[in-house]
């Protein structure tokens, strides 16, 4: 009964068997002929075509992918008029041509799909964006984007919000930051997708990268106001360690802050991690926070945070730059025990400190550490210390470091040459530095606009303009020179127009009071950082405003305070950095704008024409050319020299509106002025309060305050300063010595003068000319005094 019951079901399956053996006879027969000849000896009535079997065929392993895109397209126009062809087919023959990077047929088959009606899956969407934008066809791209949108519109499906974030992440990698830019705002503008924090991360940074700061703000500000996009941690790391590159260490507290309250309210995947407290220690050491930076740090070593490289890389740098070479050796030290090994990099950063500091000998001792630690030295390290010993008097052992590289073949590059180039002018051998330029440009290094403006005011100050054409010659095609001497031509032609008579009688900086008011305007700057900040003690220990009663378990309840105690998050001017400039690379005509302004600056205000240096200076600022600190440093330097502190206080004035960050330099002419005028107690002041908003001091600003304050008498204080100098880690010059023994002579204190005289000879500093002039005024009031002992004991013994 079973047997007969189970008979009928014997046909159909025979039935089903014979089908798939014809189908599979069709499809092995079509994929010969296609494979052989086309689709030209196809004859669509003698086929039984239909989509199981074409999807077969297009499935095929054997079958090359242009013979199947041919087969798709002959089967379309030959299958009758209303028949179209699935999601499925459109979706199969779109994979294959991706795949093959058969990217041409692509709008054909998009526009096939159009007719038809048919709209491909996201997933086939996606594929096709991934597809052009690996083969960096990006305006393409768009194209399937704008199609995407096309074909959506009317459905009741909304477009992937995934597409758009692709898109805007392939852009950015590509360096089309403004497209992304321009797809991101008609994105949030018109329509309620949001793009996902990766991407919007991805396009900050390129911003960041870019310097772009306005777009970057933009972005930043759209992405707050839109509702229901929150910023990930990677996101605020972003902008904490982007605002604080910039100086606004507000907005980049804030944002901390803001973290703080997000993961105490519950979101504790948004709490702070060890990136942005590295972000945030970068943040204070730029702005010269460094002693806010020391104390974080030094709390994140008892949080619980696993300290990385980057965070002993980062504090080392800061302190290296700040002239805290005790805590940076200390710091170093600490990092080697802890089983960190310093890079090239923290090397680098030491290196470039010591030789700064004047400390020549620990120096090279730290040179030769890192040679025997098999650590790879870089161009940039030879440079630090070919630079160092050329600053530091040691010119034959910088010539012949950089000789012994040349030699080998290696660490030698433009920068290496630019540094002997200056070094050659400054001692005036304007001859071997242009036989130096030379070989520069035959080993095929550019010679840039720091190396021309070094030979250009060396040919000045020696009066040898003629060399010129001998410069013009050794520089490749001769067109950096021809700029330059271009340059300089259109420049003193502006120079020779008659300026407005109305223009000629206004003082080009007018003074708001003098130069003895200055601590108006320091005090008032200082008192815009206590009205951001309030960083005294008493504020510290604040229980209203301290995040120890929410965040028992916080990492660093320093840095809850700063972030607690912000008043603004308005950008501020950036009162002093310890950021440096970057060396300026030769771009055609385009880089010949403030820089060389600065470079004639010199030449004129070397050779004593401050008027001609004004007028340089006012030509351009008329042009829109924005000053640097370079630029007033230099003018108003000269100003105070010449005694005319009226226009140097206008100089500063017109500084502070620029928001233009005052850096040492400007705190030496500050104090070099106050000097002059006999006002040493405002000197002292200014040094107040220069330390307490971060700043350093080098031993340029050492001595200028030892002489001031020598020189009005106030030896004890001179005294005090010189030991904080050495405690310091800044070792003494020529120029200290030589200002100590002289101030303490001319005040009678000729047993201390001989003191610092023997401490001069064992520190091993050289004396000079004026060293001899100095010893001579030395030994004649030792003889006075000796003449006067012996005229009192001969009084005495006179009856």
């Amino acid at each position: 009964m079973w047997h007969e019951r189970a008979l009928p079901s014997k046909p159909k399956t025979i039935r089903t068997s014979l089908s798939k053996l014809g189908d599979l006879l069709a499809v092995a027969s079509l994929t010969k002929t296609l494979s052989e000849s086309g689709t030209r000896n196809l004859d669509p009535s003698s086929i039984p075509l239909s989509e199981p079997l074409i999807l077969q065929i297009l499935g095929s392993n054997s079958l090359h992918p242009s013979k199947k895109i041919d087969f798709f397209n002959w089967c379309r126009f030959s299958l009758r008029p209303n028949y179209k062809y699935s999601t499925t087919a459109y979706s199969h023959i779109l994979r294959t041509a991706c795949r093959t990077n058969q990217l041409h047929e692509i709008p054909h088959l998009l526009r096939s799909m159009k007719e038809d009606g048919v709209v491909a899956d996201p997933g086939t969407f996606k594929l096709l964006l991934n597809a052009f934008i690996r083969s960096g066809k990006i305006d393409s791209a768009l194209e399937i984007l704008d199609h995407m949108e096309e074909v959506q519109l009317g459905t009741t499906t909304s477009l992937d919000p995934n597409m758009y974030n692709l898109v805007l992440v392939a852009l950015v990698k590509k360096s089309q930051v403004g497209l992304a830019m321009s797809i991101f705002f008609k994105l949030l503008e018109g329509s309620d997708l949001l793009p996902n924090s990766v991407a919007c991360n991805e396009l900050l940074v390129a911003l960041r990268k870019a310097n772009l700061r306005v777009e970057f703000k933009r972005v930043f500000h759209k992405l707050r106001e839109k509702n229901g996009f929150e910023f990930d941690t990677w996101g605020y790391n972003i902008c904490i360690h982007a605002f604080g590159c910039w100086g606004d260490l507000a907005t980049s507290l804030e944002l901390f802050r803001e973290m703080k309250e997000k993961s105490l309210c519950g979101s504790g995947s948004l709490g702070p991690d060890l990136c942005t407290y590295n972000s945030l220690i970068h943040v204070l050491c730029l702005v010269g926070k460094v002693k806010d930076a020391l104390i974080v740090w030094e709390e994140l070593k008892t949080s619980g945070h696993e300290l990385d490289k980057f965070t002993y890389q980062i504090i080392i740098q800061g302190c290296c730059k700040a002239y805290r070479m005790e805590d940076a050796t200390n710091i170093f030290s600490e990092m080697q025990y802890n089983g960190f090994s310093p890079d090239t990099i923290v090397y680098s950063s030491l290196l470039d400190g010591m030789f700064k500091a004047r400390k020549v000998t620990e120096a090279c001792q730290l040179f030769e550490k890192m040679v025997q630690d098999g650590v790879r030295a870089s161009s940039c390290t030879y440079n630090i210390v070919i630079d160092g010993l050329f600053r530091n008097g040691r010119a034959e052992a910088g010539y012949s470091l950089f000789c012994d590289l040349k030699k080998k073949g290696q660490f030698v590059d433009g920068v290496t040459y630019s540094i002997v180039v200056l070094q050659l002018c400054r001692e005036g051998l304007l001859e071997d530095a242009l036989r130096l330029v030379e070989e520069m440009e035959d080993r095929g290094f550019v010679v840039d606009l720091v190396t021309v403006t070094s030979l250009l005011i060396g040919l000045h100050k020696h009066g040898r303009w003629d060399w010129t054409e001998r410069l013009m010659k050794h520089i490749r095609d001769g067109n950096l020179v021809a700029n330059v001497l271009k340059w300089q031509a259109d420049m003193e032609a502006s120079m020779k127009n008659p300026q407005r008579k109305k223009k000629d009688y206004t003082p080009m900086f007018p003074s708001k009071g003098d130069l003895g008011e200055i601590l108006s305007l320091i005090g008032s700057a200082d008192d815009t950082v206590d009205n951001e900040f309030v960083s005294d003690d008493s504020g510290i220990k604040d229980k209203r405003t301290s995040y120890t009663d929410s965040d028992q378990w916080s990492s660093s309840p320093y840095m809850d305070q700063l972030a607690n105690q912000m008043k603004s998050t308005e950008y501020f001017s950036q009162l002093f950095s310890l950021s440096r400039g970057q060396r300026v690379q030769a771009k055609g005509t385009s880089s010949f704008d403030m820089d060389m302004v600065n470079t004639f600056l010199s030449i004129f205000l070397a050779k004593g024409k401050l008027s001609l240096a004004c007028k340089l200076f006012e030509i351009f600022t008329d042009m829109g050319v924005d000053p640097v600190s370079y630029s007033y440093n230099s003018i108003m330097s000269s100003f105070v020299k010449k005694g005319y502190f009226n226009e140097a206080w206008g100089v500063l004035n017109e500084m502070g509106e620029n928001v233009c960050p005052a850096d040492i330099a400007t705190y030496n002419v500050i104090i070099q002025g106050l000097g002059k005028m006999g006002r040493a107690d405002l000197a002292s002041t200014v040094l107040d309060k220069l330390i307490k908003q971060g700043g350093y001091l080098d031993v340029v600003m050492y001595n200028t305050l030892i002489n001031a304050l020598g020189k009005a008498g106030r030896i004890e204080e001179v005294n005090k300063l010189f030991e904080q100098m050495r405690t310091s880690g800044v070792n003494a010059d020529v120029v200290t010595f030589n200002t100590l023994i002289e101030v303490h002579s001319k005040a009678g204190r000729l047993n201390d003068a001989y003191k610092f005289l023997k401490m001069m000879l064992d520190a091993g500093c050289l004396p000079n000319h004026v060293t001899d002039t100095t010893l001579d005024f030395l030994g004649k009031e030792i003889e006075k005094l000796r003449y006067q002992k012996a005229s009192i004991m001969n009084n005495k013994s006179d009856p």
